[in-house]
């Protein structure tokens, strides 16, 4: 099912920043250590918080266009149980139930099932998959690879 927010469910705290580089409305964010502006979350599988980049509806913008460098950024940060409408990674094929993580450019990428429990940091695990999205044939950007998933 195609949603038409970012914010399917849930009070998400809202926060806005100066953009520091290009963000697209789904994109998990991360605030920069050097300027204090919000970039995409930039470490691969790395300590995230469900921070995510909403639309811009006061200006009448969808969830299909991106914010530019130096704009200011509306930001949802989530809560366990919330849902978001986020961005799979090209090459990935996420199931129901899927944990995902930072895939380091913004998306979510699947966290890899064989890894011992031990290998798997809690704090990488953003959420889980409500919807299988099977984005394994993709390459570049592909608008279809949003995916409904619930904060942990």
């Amino acid at each position: 099912m195609a949603y038409r927010t970012i914010s399917i469910m849930g009070p998400a705290r809202q926060r806005e920043f100066k953009a520091g580089g290009a963000i697209t409305p789904g994109h998990l964010v991360e605030v920069s250590s050097t300027a204090g502006d919000v970039v995409v979350h930039s470490t691969a599988g790395g300590t995230a918080i469900a921070m995510f980049a909403l639309e811009d509806e006061g200006q009448g913008k969808t969830i299909t266009q991106a914010y530019a460098d130096n704009n200011e950024v509306r930001c949802g940060v989530f809560g366990p149980g919330d849902e978001v409408y986020a961005i799979l990674a090209d090459g990935e094929n996420a199931s129901v139930g899927s944990f995902l993580e930072s895939a380091g450019d913004g998306t979510l990428r699947v966290v890899d099932a064989d890894a011992s429990v031990g290998d798997i940091g809690v704090q990488s695990v953003v959420g889980i998959a409500l919807e299988a999205v099977d984005m394994s044939g993709s390459s570049g950007a592909d608008p279809s690879g949003r995916i409904q998933t619930m904060i942990l």
